[in-house]
């Protein structure tokens, strides 16, 4: 039962924030640093995540498959190559080292 009050939590906790983000003023919305934050911050988030799933085994920093993706990726795109030829590019050099690595 311990799994349906963590998701009730969490859907309450959710819907909280939605609404808190709805009773902001507009006048704190339309200030630049608010506005600086908004675009920057998702951003910032997403990078932590990909460094985190792809670096960290628990509290181990890990150089797998998974990073020679991501540089393969990176390489495409300082190539501007389009999206799906990077993820397509990552997906073949990760597939790759993993079918050589055993």
């Amino acid at each position: 039962m311990n799994i349906w009050i963590a998701i009730g939590v969490t859907a309450v906790g959710c819907y909280a924030v939605k609404l808190l983000g709805l009773l902001v003023p507009a006048g704190v919305l339309e200030r630049p640093l608010v506005q600086r934050l908004a675009a920057l911050l998702p951003v910032a988030l997403l990078a932590a995540l990909t460094a985190q799933q792809t670096f960290a085994d628990g509290h181990t920093l890990v150089l797998d498959a998974k990073a020679a993706g991501v540089a393969a990726a990176a390489v495409a795109l300082l190539l501007r190559a389009p999206f799906l030829a990077v993820v397509a590019v990552a997906v073949v050099v990760t597939a790759g080292v993993r079918a050589l690595a055993g």
